[in-house]
């Protein structure tokens, strides 16, 4: 874990904006987008989280986020779950009457997590370089309203990631499989998978998930904090 010497967080950003992903796609959130992370994506688009960040306070987090009215709370990264507070933070937010969701790539336990959040774990597929297998650890863990993520980056990505659907037992009711395109500011190269391809694949195959696209990126672009 990320080791704070002070009881608070690093934190790249704080904003307010619609939820571009998972099945709560378009409600208001506020977006509480930690710092630091051990993997390097190939499609990542939040690279600047990696390093940086600003010390704030639980409570300096909870007033941030307070003007924006909203319910829903995404933790966001880098990965959330690498800095001990994170789980304090979470327990604070329930507490004030937040629901919390928690975007983290599985490679660290989220038992813990899970209990007071809804974790929307994104299971890395072969062309983000990041296939370690993980997350297999973190299936047990998972409740029917978690929800599993999978962004596809070729073709090959996704017939792997149809596999996993086809062969695993996944105990949550959503799995979303979202298409990557390439980025100027990604750390490696990704061949891209368009949207119709992926569409169409998944109606041809009949496989039991939800095709989403990253409404933030359409209404904003590939910008920091919306």
């Amino acid at each position: 874990m990320l080791q704070m010497a002070f009881d608070g967080l690093l934190v790249t950003e704080i904003f307010h904006s619609l939820q571009g992903e998972s099945s709560l796609m378009g409600l208001p959130f506020a977006f509480i987008r930690l710092t630091g992370c051990n993997l390097r994506c190939t499609y990542c688009d939040s690279t600047y989280s990696f390093k940086g960040g600003t010390r704030m306070s639980l409570n300096q987090v909870l007033a941030a986020i307070k003007p924006f009215q909203v319910k829903h709370v995404l933790l966001t990264g880098g990965e959330p779950l690498l800095q001990r507070n994170t789980l304090a933070l979470v327990r604070l937010l329930v507490a004030e009457g937040y629901a919390v969701s928690i975007e983290t790539h599985g490679e660290v336990s989220i038992e813990a997590a899970s209990k007071n959040a809804r974790i929307i774990m994104d299971i890395k597929t072969p062309g983000s370089k990041m296939n370690r297998g993980y997350f297999e650890q973190n299936l047990k863990f998972l409740k029917a309203t978690d929800e599993i993520k999978f962004v596809i980056t070729s073709q090959a990505d996704y017939e792997w990631a149809k596999n996993q659907v086809l062969q695993s037992t996944f105990p949550t009711r959503e799995i979303l499989f979202s298409p990557a395109q390439p980025l100027e500011n990604s750390p490696g190269k990704i061949e891209g998978i368009e949207p119709r391809f992926l569409a169409e694949s998944i109606l041809r195959d009949r496989l039991p998930v939800r095709f989403q696209l990253q409404l933030h990126k359409i209404l904003w672009g590939n910008i920091p904090g919306v």
